[in-house]
């Protein structure tokens, strides 16, 4: 005689639980169901889109230290030999994005930011509108030069290279961008008057106070470095030099107390226009020097670019407190 088993729901929600437990088994092991079953959940609901916005009392106190600020770097341009139109990046690093876009917005509406820090600078670009410029100004390892130049959205300028090796990552990772940032790229030369010029623009950083605890180059060996990136390095474009001097030296400049660090860099600037034999446009190296302590008196020592923190986002906190969003 032959029995029919009848399914029963006893069955039937037996049958369910192994499926789920097998189910719950190969999440453990695939990633992909792992995404899919402990992604969201009632005690970590989906992410939404972070918030962007300061408050209104925290951009007021942005927007006025920017306004002065802006203002000193005026006045010293305008009392400067030179006269000339300098200009300020606003070092956000270890401040929220939402500091960085207070700014960037109307009425202020500045572009140009700088980043120390490699994980900062990627997260941030990801977040923050395409029209900021963004300067890499911090210590550079040649580990992360591919991805600094690769992945950055809305790169506009590394100031910190001090090595052929460095310099020849930083050619491969801009030739390796998306189609995507390579056509932004194109856009903002046409806006900086450049005739479609979109290579990456590079500072050579030189240590002009000997410190053994500094990066930078040596002054003499400046122009080799130089060379080296305007021959071989097709992608990048020599921009000009850059230095952060010796601390003690910054407190002590002002705008008719010389700082020796900025007198040996333009002095190595010059050293490289002479040994590479440029005229025209090409001669024309910025120089990077000036920071919150010493602005002033970099810019009349010739700066053409500042670099300006605390005086504008305030005090930071330590690394391991900062947070992006």
């Amino acid at each position: 005689m032959r029995f029919t088993h009848i399914a029963t729901p006893i069955d039937s929600a037996y049958l369910l639980i192994r499926l789920f437990l097998h189910t719950l088994k190969l999440s453990q092991h695939h990633p992909y169901y792992h995404h899919q079953l402990f992604t969201h959940s009632p005690e970590q609901p989906a992410m939404t889109e972070p918030n962007m916005t300061a408050t209104p009392a925290r951009a007021s106190t942005l927007l006025a230290n920017l306004n002065a600020v802006t203002a000193r770097v005026a006045n010293a341009s305008a009392h400067s030999a030179a006269k000339k139109n300098v200009r300020l990046i606003a070092v956000s690093k270890l401040k929220p994005a939402s500091d960085a876009l207070a700014l960037h917005t109307s009425p202020a509406a500045h572009t140009h930011f700088g980043e120390n820090y490699l994980q900062e600078l990627l997260e941030k670009s990801r977040l923050l509108p395409r029209s900021i410029k963004w300067h890499f100004i911090g210590g550079l390892q040649s580990n992360k030069c591919v991805t600094l130049a690769r992945d950055v959205r809305g790169l506009w300028a590394v100031e910190s290279v001090d090595s052929e090796k460095k310099a020849a990552l930083l050619d491969r990772g801009w030739g390796e961008r998306s189609e995507e940032e390579i056509t932004s790229s194109m856009a903002r030369a046409n806006e900086d008057d450049e005739a479609g010029d979109a290579r990456l623009r590079i500072y050579v950083q030189v240590n002009t106070s000997g410190e053994e605890n500094k990066s930078g180059i040596a002054p003499e060996q400046a122009p080799a470095l130089a060379r080296y990136i305007r021959e071989k390095c097709p992608r990048l474009k020599l921009q000009g030099v850059m230095t952060i001097g010796a601390i003690a030296r910054s407190r002590d400049t002002t705008a008719e107390n010389e700082n020796e660090d900025f007198v040996a860099l333009r002095e190595a600037r010059d050293r490289i226009v002479t040994e590479l034999g440029l005229e025209g446009e090409d001669a024309k190296l910025e120089l990077s020097m000036g920071m919150s302590s010493d602005f002033e008196g970099a810019i009349a020592l010739g700066s053409d670019q500042v670099r300006v923190g605390t005086t504008i986002f305030g005090d930071r906190p330590p690394k391991n407190e900062a947070k992006v969003v």
